[in-house]
Formats: C-alpha cells, structure tokens, sequence
C-alpha cells in the first residue's frame, strides 16, 4: 500500500502466522467460491471469518498476519481509507486480495495504486481467484504488487547530540502507541547503545549479516533480530574494541531490502561517520530525521549534511530535530538560523531531568511528556496523520 504493511506481533512463538489463509467475507456464496478455489490448490485449512475488512483490522492488530488475506468491502464507506488502514496493522509480505460490490473502474485503479493484489467485484469468478491466491502463495505475484515498508533514517550530525535516544523512542512511540510493526537496525557496531536503551542485549548475528550477505534470509532474520516488546525488534551488534569492521554499502542495501518486506517502519540509527561512506542508501526513498544539538558547530554541520543529502523530493524527506535547545553552549535561535541556513522542523528544548532519564533508558525516556510532545509532529509525519511538514516554533518566529 502506499505507505505500507507491517510485522506480526512479537514473542518468538507469534512472529510467523498460524494461519498461511485469512478470509473475511460478508456473504456465504461469496465464502464458498472463495474456499472451493482455495481446495484447488490443496488448502483446506484457510480461517474463514464472516465479516468485512474492518473486521480484518481489529483482529490484526492483535495478532501476526497471514500470507494471503481476502477481505470484503461490499456497503463499506470509504474503501480506499480502510485498505489504508489495514496497512497500518498488515505485514508488507501479505498478499492481500480485495473483493467487493463495486464494478468500478476508478476504485479498482485507487484500490490497485494501494498496493493490493488484486481486486474483484461480486459475483465472483472462481477461476480468477484461483489464479490469483495461487501467484501470491507460490511468491510470483508481479512485482509492482509487493508492498515495502517505509525506511527511516536517524543521523546525528555528530557525536553526543542525542540521535539514538531519539531513534530509539521515536520506534518506540510507534510500535506502542500507534500499533506499528518496527525494527530498529544500529549501525554503530563497536559503540551503539540502542540495546542498551531498549534493555536487550545484541549479537554477532548483525556483523554476520555484513560479512556474508548471501547468508541474509528469511530464517537468518528470525533468528538475528531481537525481539523488545510487541511491535518492536531490534538488530544491534557490540563488537569488541580491537576487532576491525567494515562493511560494503551493498551488504547493508541488501539487508534493508529483506527488513522492508517484513517491517512496516525500519529505523536505522546511522552515525554520522557511517554515513559518510552510504552515500546510495542516504538518497534511498525514505525519511531522514537530522538530529542535531543548538551549538554553533551543530549548525554548521545542519547545513553541511544538507548540502550533501540535497533537496527533499517526492519520494525522500529530511526533518531536521533540534534536540536540547537551550542546554548550556547553545546559540540563540536567531544566530542557530543563520548558522544553520534554515530553521529546525521539529524543537526538543532542553530540559535537565530528561537528560538524565535519556541515561537510563526507554523505561525512564518514555514517561517524558516533554518528549511525547515534541516528537508529536515527527510521529505525525511518520504515521501519515497529516500529508504537510511539521512546523516548529523557529518557522512561526523567522518563516
């Protein structure tokens, strides 16, 4: 779907489905059409639900989703906004077919630019839907029609401005208030306390996956990523000190091409002299929040890293977060805009008691209401609530 689907939920004995076949239909002629199509593939075990598409989002929001998911929206009002929602709570890897009432050219174009399968309108032609869960359950399905999740990239313009705390709860946020599926994927491989502000501990799993990248599959992800609550997984290495790493930038392209087609949303928390050298996967389509602090080398590094990622375009945004303004050495705002070139889209101000939670963690940083406030916008953004940039308070004051 547009902005598209995402991850079964999280314990280890939930993240693959029980169920391969969901369907959810409102009229029994409809139900048996569908389950004779489906026995002639030699399915016989698919989970039948009479109900509609709405139906499908409240029980998926709950649970993993299936491989193939038939959902009806015959008398349903607004189809295209429920088949956005679904993506909301529906793994990108789900093939979903739509059925419905409408013999409508103009739904069946928005309902196909969503990102479903395919759609068919009643009475239904068995061999059709044969054909179709068929192309989907054997992985042929053509390739305009498998969804991705949407890429999110968290870059410090340096060291110690706070990118990870942000990276960290913005996932989090995410995953637990508005029941995304999200994997969060640290970078910093020798330095990166991602896990350590999740409270979970990293692997090697993650260097494995730079250092053979023909190894990254289905299986090798379900047993690399480390699970931190429902919705939220996480990929973090702690190599040792002495060890050296490097890796290609088309081990970490390939890796990210597997995570979007599991991931609604995949956070890479990337620092800034990693970044350097991913030039390709920085102009990837995706969102990238540049976090910086308020003093005057945080600025100039604002419009450095400006001037190498270039301009947003229609498929790739950058939102610049200034966190901690106001924290002993920073500019005033007036000077920060100059230095920087433009004003900040979102503001953290400062504040010392959430300083000294970022410390101690997501358990401590999310009880911030100060911080919830602030990433409002960025969340806002994310999530698709609003289509507009958010403004911060630098854009009322100098806009």
């Amino acid at each position: 779907m547009t902005d598209t689907l995402v991850k079964p939920a999280p314990n280890t004995s939930t993240r693959t489905p029980t169920q391969s076949v969901q369907v959810f239909i409102r009229d029994p002629e409809s139900a048996e059409t569908v389950r004779q199509s489906l026995g002639a593939l030699g399915l016989h075990g698919a989970e039948f639900i009479n109900g509609s598409i709405e139906n499908a989002i409240t029980l998926l929001a709950q649970q993993g989703s299936p491989q193939l998911l038939i959902v009806d929206v015959s008398r349903v009002d607004d189809p295209i906004s429920r088949v956005h929602e679904l993506a909301n709570v529906c793994a990108p890897n789900t093939g979903v077919i739509v059925v419905g009432d409408r013999n409508d050219i103009t739904l069946y174009r928005r309902l196909k630019h969503s990102g479903i399968v395919e759609y068919f309108f009643k009475p239904l032609v068995g061999d059709l839907i044969t054909r179709t869960c068929n192309s989907i359950l054997t992985g042929t399905v053509n390739a305009d029609n498998v969804r991705g999740g949407k890429l999110v990239f968290v870059l410090g313009v340096r060291g110690g401005v706070g990118a990870t705390t942000i990276a960290v709860n913005t996932s989090w946020f995410l995953s637990e208030k508005r029941q995304r599926g999200v994997l969060l994927l640290d970078l910093d491989l020798q330095h990166g306390d991602a896990a350590l502000q999740l409270g979970v501990t990293p692997s090697h799993a993650l260097r494995e996956a730079f250092e053979h990248p023909e190894r990254v599959d289905k299986l090798f992800l379900e047993r690399a990523v480390i699970p931190v609550e429902q919705r939220i997984d996480l990929l973090a290495a702690l190599e040792t000190l002495g060890s050296s790493i490097g890796f290609e930038e088309s081990a970490v392209l390939s890796l990210l091409d597997n995570l979007l087609q599991r991931y609604r949303y995949v956070f890479v928390d990337v620092p800034a002299d990693v970044a350097v050298r991913l030039g390709h996967m920085l102009h990837l389509p995706s969102v990238c929040l540049l976090v910086s602090s308020g003093t005057l080398v945080s600025a100039r590094e604002v419009a450095r890293w400006r001037e190498l990622i270039g301009p947003n375009s229609h498929d790739r945004t950058m939102l610049h977060i200034l966190n901690q303004q106001g924290a002993p050495g920073s500019l005033p705002a007036a000077e920060f805009l100059r230095a920087a070139g433009q004003a900040p889209d979102v503001v953290i101000p400062y504040d010392r008691e959430f300083g000294t939670a970022s410390i101690l963690g997501i358990k401590a940083t999310q009880k911030s209401s100060l911080l919830k406030r602030s990433l409002a916008p960025v969340l806002r953004h994310l999530s698709g609530d609003r289509a507009e940039r958010p403004h911060s308070v630098f854009s009322r004051i100098f806009g």
